[in-house]
This record gives structure tokens, C-alpha cells and sequence, in this order.
């Protein structure tokens, strides 16, 4: 049965565009918006999503709570969230829809279902559901009610297993797609600086165009959310390290993303030349240490 009432925190890109999508489709849509900018504010109420005044309100009058925020900020909603459930005795499904790593998410699901609600793992891959391309992935054993969303039109797949597996496919989809592209901008950035930016190109463009036009694609797109990736990043490199790989190889572009990020007051044209300007200040950092 298609859920009544379904809250989200917060109205973000990916947040406010499955308000949106489930508002236009018959769901009252709750969120909670406490110290968020007035530029969120506009866009939840763009989006037909209603505010409420506390988090307590939210998991009260909600079936279902959907935490889509940064990666680093999703344990502490979580525990936030928690709290407000213990405090009011909701009977309510909270889903992780965050990119983070399964141990990450199992955490959290101990968390929430301690203080009483229910728990689904849920992985977002594609753009908001506004847009074509949007998958929700989800596992663990609330998987099957936070799956009464796909009768609102969301493309929502179950996946067999416990809570992790939704997270774990976010994890590793991510490192290929996001990888890539800070693969992509790390030696773009060294080729201007080694003075081969315009023979790199040709090269590039006879042996891998495919590879080479995505991240021309995906480049200019990638750098105003350079700063919600750092923290993924960093969650698929805890992903990697439970399973025995070198997550070290996901910290170095956690760190790329970090630098992207310091450039966010730069035309989109130039923040690669940005990028390689400031290497001088961390080669005299790295001569220094």
C-alpha cells in the first residue's frame, strides 16, 4: 500500500527531487529544516514539501523517515532521529538513503532500531527521480515496506541480504563513476602542470574518446558537488578497507575533491588551472613536513 505520509531530511538536491517526485504523486511529503540556508527552505517549498517545527513532529506524523544528507552528517541525524523516536514512541520506518559504507550503515540501523523503529538500508544511484536514470536500491528487513514507495512510480529494487548489501552497491558503483572522474581531473590537472595538457588530449582522444568524452561530460557537472563527495569518498574507502582493499587509494580522492571543493568561487572554465596553481602551496607543505 502506498505510503500517506513520508518525511525527508532535508531538502537538498537529491532530497528536495524525491519530494518533489512523490508530492506529485498523491504523498504528503514532510521535511525538517532547522539552521538549513533559506536557498533549502525555497527549494523544499518549491517542491510541495511541508516543513515541520521538530524532528519529533517529523517521526510522529510520518510512516516513513528517509535521511538523505551528506555522507559525514548521517549518523548524527540518525542518533538525532532516534532520539526522537524513543521520546515520542513512533511507530515509523526510518531508511539510510546516504552513500555510505556498510558498516557505516549497520550502525546506524543499530541505532534507530534500538530506540525502536524499524530500519531499511537504501542506496540512491542516478539523478533525482525528477529526472530519467533513478534507481533506489534497498535491503535489510525493512526493505520489503520501504519497497510500498514503487507504488508511487519510484523505481525502487529490493536486494536479498541484510542491511549493507543496498549500501555496498551505492559504495562500488560510486568508486567507478565519482573515481573516475577525480581520476580524471588529478591527471588533467598534472598534465598542465608537467606541460603535456595539449598532447595528453590527442592521445586521449585516439586510444579512449569514450572515456575521454564522459569526463568532459561529467567534469563541469562534478564540481559544484565536489564538496558532498568528499565525504563519500571517504566512506568507500572504509567500504574497501572492510573487505581488505587499500582504501587508501579512495582517502587520495577524497583529497582531490577536497581541493576541487576550495575553488568553489571559480568559474567552472578555470577551477582546473585553480587546481593546478594551488599545488605549489601543498608541494611546500609536503618540503616542509
Amino acid at each position: 500500500m502506498k505510503p500517506q505520509t513520508v518525511g525527508i531530511v532535508t531538502a537538498g538536491e537529491m532530497g528536495s527531487g524525491v519530494g518533489a517526485f512523490l508530492h506529485e504523486h498523491g504523498v504528503r511529503v514532510l521535511t525538517w529544516l532547522e539552521g538549513r540556508s533559506a536557498q533549502t527552505h525555497q527549494r523544499a517549498q518549491q517542491a510541495g514539501m511541508l516543513e515541520v517545527p521538530d524532528l519529533a513532529t517529523l517521526v510522529r506524523e510520518c510512516e516513513m523517515v528517509l535521511s538523505i544528507v551528506p555522507p559525514a552528517a548521517a549518523p548524527d541525524i540518525a542518533a538525532q532521529l532516534a532520539t526522537a523516536v524513543r521520546a515520542t514512541n513512533a511507530d515509523v520506518l526510518i531508511a539510510d538513503c546516504n552513500a555510505i559504507a556498510p558498516g557505516t550503515v549497520r550502525g546506524i540501523a543499530h541505532v534507530v532500531t534500538s530506540a525502536g523503529a524499524r530500519f531499511a538500508d537504501a542506496g540512491i544511484i542516478g539523478p533525482p527521480p525528477t529526472r530519467p536514470g533513478n534507481r533506489f536500491f534497498t535491503s535489510g528487513p525493512g526493505a520489503a515496506e520501504f519497497a510500498q514507495l514503487a507504488e508511487t512510480g519510484l523505481d525502487v529494487r529490493v536486494l536479498e541480504g541484510d542491511v549493507g548489501k543496498a549500501s555496498a552497491l551505492k559504495m562500488c558503483f560510486a568508486a567507478l563513476t565519482k573515481g573516475l572522474q577525480a581520476l580524471g581531473t588529478e591527471l588533467f590537472v598534472a598534465a598542465r602542470l608537467l606541460g603535456v595538457a595539449e598532447a595528453l588530449r590527442g592521445e586521449q582522444q585516439r586510444d579512449m574518446g569514450n572515456i575521454l568524452a564522459y569526463l568532459d561530460r561529467a567534469t563541469p557537472t562534478m564540481i559544484p558537488k565536489a564538496y558532498r563527495w568528499v565525504g563519500e569518498m571517504e566512506e568507500i574507502a572504509r567500504c574497501f578497507d572492510e573487505v581488505g582493499l587499500p582504501g587508501a587509494t579512495f582517502q587520495g580522492i577524497a583529497e582531490v575533491y577536497r581541493r576541487v571543493t576550495e575553488c568553489d568561487d571559480v568559474p567552472v572554465d578555470e577551477v582546473l588551472d585553480r587546481v593546478a596553481e594551488n599545488c605549489a602551496r601543498y608541494r611546500e607543505v609536503s618540503s616542509i613536513a
